[in-house]
């Protein structure tokens, strides 16, 4: 029996869906082995009977090279495709509304929920200006089919989160001058919404610390 192998290069070529199954996997199992089998099964999408018949050291090869490619930082990425469709970045975060806020802030900072969260930050464009783009207006639902966003759309979502948050954290410690930060410095640190900013931030800390797959 011969099987193509795909081997994902960089994070594009990995679906979130794909992520969230493996972590779902990762969290409940410790063999090593057996994570090993389901790496290259999922995000190679290999067989598993497969990937037993491999040489050992094949399969020590492709998990170090997923893992070194899950170990990549990425930039935020404005524009995406999903399922043929065009979907952009919520382009004014100073305009989001208190329910698009609650919802970010509930699912952002839990793998099993990030499809939701995703679904507030990158929605369908209707109309594009240039660079500019406007977006489709929020509508909560089961979010599955942003399941398909790719993953490095995640995770340079949630590294232009943190990073949002410990440069808003050095703004207010280090300037004289807070008052006159932009309107997203204004509203993430308003009274209003100061406590769940800090506990979404406080995740998201915590998850870039495990953000690597490592199985060595």
């Amino acid at each position: 029996m011969k099987v193509e192998i795909n081997i994902p290069e960089t994070m594009s070529e990995v679906t979130l869906g794909q992520y969230q199954k493996f972590l779902k996997i990762q969290e409940n199992n410790t063999d090593e082995r057996f994570l090993q089998i389901k790496m290259i099964e999922i995000f190679c999408n290999v067989p598993s009977e497969y990937v037993l018949n491999m040489r050992l050291s094949d399969t020590n090869e492709i998990v170090s090279m997923l893992n070194e490619l899950f170990s990549d930082k990425q930039k935020l990425i404005q524009r995406t495709k999903i399922g043929g469709k065009e979907y952009g970045f919520i382009p004014k975060l100073e305009d989001i509304s208190l329910g698009e806020y609650i919802d970010l802030d509930t699912y952002l900072g839990n793998w099993d929920n990030m499809h939701l969260a995703m679904q507030v930050l990158y929605r369908p464009i209707k109309n594009k200006y240039g660079e500019r783009y406007s977006i489709e207006d929020y509508k909560a639902s089961d979010g599955l089919h942003m399941k398909d966003i790719t993953l490095d759309c995640v995770m340079g979502s949630i590294l232009f989160f943190y990073h949002l948050g410990t440069d808003l954290s050095k703004a207010i410690l280090n300037s004289s001058q807070a008052e006159k930060e932009s309107l997203i410095v204004r509203y993430l640190n308003s009274e209003a919404s100061g406590v769940g900013i800090n506990q979404y931030t406080h995740s998201l800390s915590v998850m870039l610390q495990d953000l690597n797959i490592s199985l060595n």
